[in-house]
């Protein structure tokens, strides 16, 4: 038995699963999944030594690549002064200032410790400030574990096949509306149906959650026109491409303003962080300022924040995100290139440095869930299997997109060129004959 076997059976003993969170289990991939016990750059080691190309990176979080020295450095520095005070941190107002700096119209920030946390706060919000109770979400859009969002869930829910988790009360998955992700008639039909009753419409602008589905020309901005039009909140979650897609993310991107962003992952520097972004006009609802509840313990941690803080001025530097794109667009280039030698159909979706290879026609573009759900999800496990066999550490589940680092170069996208084609190859002899 292999260390990781090892491991992952102790782990079995003590926790459910023998994961905190589910898709890190494979259950959908089959096998033992590797427990990472070291990273450096773009690249992870597991409890068998054996290293890989990490096509991960903490699901998005470690945009500047494992243990950056800056970022080790500034949460060395801040531990050694203490971790957690439970009241206000120098560290705090510097993260907000630089979070604030980029999104245009922000200009208030509270800080949580989830990307969950962020979420459901910013709807609470919407529904304090609108004094409404309906949320509209889009099928296949994923934020957060909470009550009220779990009513159609993303990929950890798909993976496992319970789209709908047991436990959420019949009355807190009503007040929550789902729509088709890319459809405004939809969204319009929502809200004539329930004129006056919705208090936001919470989107991800770019879906990693059901693989990367980007916004059709025209989405997001006839999101913000209907929302303005009824008195309802437009909040966008950016959980997964705020600071990754963009300097200011999605909403820069893509030329939108919402009332209400929602931020985690890159800006806590791969430490657990959360946050909720906005003018002051509503986000001074939020207490001490307002009538708006929300507080934890945690929130704003001084680590978490001084490793946002590294990380933040470290995407400033020239080049950052252009070098990102290039290589997204390479690694895109290769992975086609590798299916079409083996004759096995694939389209690659990809924003910026996110991007999802989906076993399908080549030249038809997925738009929402029902299309995702058609593709050949039974061969990705096949691909999953050789990719790692060969040292590639891809996301575990056909429903993620994967993430590319500042540090991957040359010689990470060879080892990704070479597995690849392997486990095209892999695809073809399943299917064949």
């Amino acid at each position: 038995m292999s260390r990781n076997e090892e491991l992952f059976a102790e782990a079995q003993r003590v926790m459910p699963g023998g994961v905190s969170s589910p898709v890190r289990a494979y259950g959908s991939v089959g096998g033992t999944p590797p427990t990472i016990v070291s990273g450096r750059g773009a690249r992870v080691h597991d409890a068998d030594d054996r290293e890989y190309v990490d096509m991960v990176s903490a699901w998005g979080a470690q945009i500047l690549g494992h243990a950056d020295p800056r970022v080790v450095s500034a949460i060395q520095e801040r531990a050694a002064l203490g971790t957690v005070f439970g009241a206000p941190a120098i560290e705090e107002t510097r993260l907000a200032e630089r979070i604030l700096s980029a999104l245009p119209g922000a200009e208030r920030v509270r800080f949580v410790s989830t990307g969950t946390e962020a979420c459901m706060s910013a709807l609470r919000l919407a529904r304090g400030v609108t004094g409404r109770d309906l949320v509209v979400k889009f099928a296949g859009n994923y934020h957060g574990h909470s009550d009220a969002l779990l009513s159609s869930a993303g990929s950890g829910a798909l993976t496992l096949g319970t789209p709908d988790s047991p436990g959420v009360p019949a009355s807190w998955a009503a007040c929550t509306l789902t729509a088709t992700y890319n459809d405004l008639d939809g969204v319009r039909a929502l809200f004539d149906r329930y004129d006056g009753e919705i208090a936001a419409v919470i989107v991800e602008p770019v879906v990693g959650n059901m693989g990367c589905i980007p916004p059709d020309a025209g989405f997001l901005a006839g999101l913000r026109e209907i929302t303005s039009a009824s008195g309802a909140l437009l909040v966008i979650d950016e959980v997964m491409t705020g600071f990754r897609v963009a300097s200011g993310g999605a909403q820069v991107r893509f030329g939108v303003q919402p009332d209400l962003t929602c931020l985690a992952k890159v800006i806590g520097g791969g430490m657990p962080v959360g946050a909720y972004v906005g003018p002051a006009a509503i986000m001074d609802q939020v207490a001490p300022a307002g009538p708006v509840y929300q507080a934890g313990t945690l929130s704003g941690n001084p680590i978490s924040m001084a490793a946002g803080i590294a990380t933040l001025d470290a995407l400033v530097e020239d080049g950052v995100y252009e070098g990102l794109e290039r290589t997204g667009a390479a690694v895109e280039q290769l992975l086609v290139a590798s299916a079409a030698a083996a004759d096995v159909p694939v389209r690659v979706q990809r924003v910026g440095s996110m991007l999802t290879v989906f076993f399908t026609d080549p030249e038809q573009p997925l738009r929402s869930l029902e299309d995702v759900k058609a593709t050949r999800t039974d061969l990705f496990p096949i691909w999953h299997r050789a990719l790692l066999a060969e040292g590639v550490h891809w996301p575990p589940s056909a429903y993620e997109a994967a993430f590319l680092t500042a540090a991957h170069g040359a010689s990470e996208l060879d080892v990704l060129a070479r597995a690849a084609t392997l486990a095209f190859h892999a695809v073809a002899s399943s299917t064949s004959g």
